[in-house]
């Protein structure tokens, strides 16, 4: 009776150690995923910021060149050009029609 009790408990403890090995193991690699996996979001985070900053330049850009559009396509600047060309402006031959 003795010994198949000791074999009981030697079982036990070998049963004991493999579950301890294998807890350690999974919190190893769980700590490994975490650390890949929080690396990887700070790239990406990275990579975000930069294509936003990216994005507020192009949007300045845009702006500056509307503005510049609107500038260029103002009826002074339009008379200018026009009057550099020979061109002019006569408002006598504007005719508006209204509704009776």
């Amino acid at each position: 009776m003795k010994k198949n009790k000791k074999d009981r408990t030697e079982k036990l403890i070998k049963r004991e150690k493999k579950f301890t090995v294998l807890g350690a193991v999974l919190l190893f690699s769980l700590w490994v995923v975490s650390f890949f996996a929080k690396n990887t979001l700070s790239s990406i985070n990275v990579e975000v910021e930069r294509l936003s900053r990216s994005v507020k330049n192009q949007k300045e850009t845009n702006q500056s060149l509307t503005m510049k559009i609107n500038e260029l396509a103002s009826l002074e600047n339009i008379n200018a050009v026009a009057n550099q060309a020979g061109l002019a402006y006569n408002n006598g031959n504007i005719r508006i029609i209204t509704e009776r």
